[in-house]
């Protein structure tokens, strides 16, 4: 079986259509060999500053600068959330192959890899569907030319070093400001 991942319910449905995956399950279509599911946008953001270190839970100025010697991953904290990732693992740990359906861009990139790290999915074969419309041409050109997925990992890479430089500015600076120059001081 094939799964197929994309980044919105919407999309899913359009590239179902497409491949004749018409019967409804829960959480994704499925038919003539393909199943095809899809994340809410982002299902993982990157860990918060009290899952590396306990203290860190806490805001003081001692705790500066706050940077994981490794940074991870985690679901976002929601039974929606929670309940499709559970499909899609499933659907992964079963799966032949793998098309990476997400969006067209870094951030696309970046959602549906953190899915498939998230599921331990990571020695299956994956194949990445880009396409910059969902017209029925162009969803059906894309599936005639679609790319191993290690040529986009460059794009990943810089999605994930966005994502890490926003945490690190965000969280530090926030809190460095907060700290100095709150009025309830």
């Amino acid at each position: 079986m094939i799964v197929c991942i994309a980044e919105k319910p919407s999309v899913a449905r359009d590239i179902a259509r497409i491949l004749g995956a018409t019967a409804q399950r829960d959480g994704y279509m499925e038919g003539n060999g393909y199943q095809v599911t899809w994340t809410f946008g982002h299902l993982c953001e990157l860990k918060e500053p009290n899952d590396y270190l306990v203290n860190w839970r806490f805001w003081t100025l001692a705790a500066l600068p706050m940077i994981p010697q490794r940074f991870g991953i985690k679901l976002i904290p929601d039974r929606g959330i929670e309940k499709q990732f559970e499909t899609i693992a499933k659907l992964y740990a079963e799966a032949d192959e793998i098309i990476n359906c997400g969006d067209a861009g870094q951030e696309g990139e970046l959602i549906q890899r953190w899915v498939m790290q998230k599921a331990k999915c990571l020695t299956k074969p994956v194949k990445r569907l880009w396409i910059s419309s969902l017209t029925d041409e162009s969803i059906r050109a894309g599936f005639d030319n679609l790319k191993d997925q290690k040529e986009f990992d460059s794009l990943y890479y810089a999605g994930l070093s966005r994502a890490i430089g926003d945490w690190i500015l965000g969280i530090n600076a926030t809190r460095l400001f907060t700290l100095k120059y709150s009025s309830g001081k």
